[in-house]
């Protein structure tokens, strides 16, 4: 071999080499972009959220819900953010209303939610005295007694009114709940909110610690919160809401036929007016066990999901009506 023509090996080699080198970064680069883009947008939202939290706690009370509520308003009605789904969802719940009804209600829905999660941040630096006094409880003695059974309570909620609210409404007066809580994508955020709820005196039981420490939660007596009304995708059990089939989740009553614990309905729904109060609707879900126990959780899920809708119906301007309730169909549906 001459040296030119070593000369031309070397060469070649070494941009082999080059060029596989940059292949190997465009690759890495390929992936690990998504991921820096990912982090930065995370970065973006928790800072966004913390000045929003800063601003919602600093300002005066009625100041600060009346700028939640127009920024909510603005949402729906002029930059009709996700509207689309909200008039269609709307209109499948009630379609006798006619439109004047529905766009009532789905711009009053908008405005609630703004009010709401500028209220749900306050909650930070609310006391069990300010809960206590912003709450009322109807029916908390048939729910104390319910609770001296001694084999915990399931309250079955939905996203109707302030579910926070709801959630400090029974810890401020003494009782203990843990609330089942999925992660977010943006942990920052979600340790967050994690926090607003842990200062409330509501633990936290993650969806993917249900099963082990629901019955535990219960045998101790407490008080286990599930939100029912969010689409249960294929594991989930076809049950009418809003007279259409629904994939529903049979977690609540999976729990109730396992350990004899009493179902509740359990809704804080905000009382009419400026002033920041809440009537939270409890309603026991009674049932008569059939031995079967496919036909018992159909009956269960049955039952507290048109106890919900009763609840709704009473103020549908303060339900969530963006989430895809109706999404799809179950594999199974025994």
């Amino acid at each position: 071999m001459t040296l030119s023509s070593m000369k031309q090996t070397w060469l070649g080699a070494l941009g082999s080499w080059m060029r596989s080198n940059l292949q190997i970064r465009a690759i890495i680069e390929t992936f690990l972009q998504p991921m820096k883009l990912q982090k930065a947008k995370h970065y973006i939202e928790h800072l966004a959220f913390r000045a929003l939290s800063g601003t919602a706690i600093l300002l005066p009370e009625a100041l600060a819900l009346s700028i939640g509520y127009f920024l909510g308003w603005i949402a729906g009605s002029v930059l009709r953010v996700r509207r689309t789904e909200v008039d269609a969802h709307l209109l499948l719940a009630f379609p006798e209303r006619p439109k004047t009804w529905h766009d009532c209600v789905a711009r009053a829905s908008y405005a609630h939610l703004g009010r709401e999660a500028v209220a749900t941040l306050r909650l930070s630096r609310a006391t069990a005295k300010d809960l206590s006094e912003r709450t009322r409880v109807p029916d908390l003695e048939l729910f104390r007694t319910a609770l001296e059974e001694g084999k915990g309570v399931i309250l079955v909620t939905g996203h109707l009114g302030n579910w926070e609210v709801g959630g400090g409404a029974f810890t401020s007066r003494g009782l203990s709940l843990d609330a089942i809580a999925k992660g977010m994508a943006n942990k920052a955020i979600g340790d967050a909110i994690a926090g607003v709820r842990e200062g409330l005196g509501i633990g936290l039981i993650y969806t993917d610690e249900v099963v082990r420490e629901v019955p535990r939660s219960l045998l101790k007596g407490r008080v286990v919160a599930i939100p029912a009304d969010q689409h249960a995708h294929k594991g989930g059990m076809l049950v009418s809401f809003f007279g259409r089939n629904a994939s529903t989740t049979r977690i609540p009553a999976l729990f109730a036929i396992r350990t004899g614990a009493p179902i509740f309905l359990g809704i804080a729904l905000r009382d009419p007016g400026w002033r920041q109060r809440y009537t939270v609707l409890l309603e026991r879900i009674d049932f008569q066990s059939s031995g079967d126990v496919d036909a018992d959780i159909r009956g269960l899920t049955e039952a507290h999901c048109a106890a919900l809708e009763r609840a709704v119906r009473l103020a549908p301007e303060q339900y969530f009506w963006h989430h895809k309730r109706w999404k799809s169909v179950p594999r199974h549906d025994s």
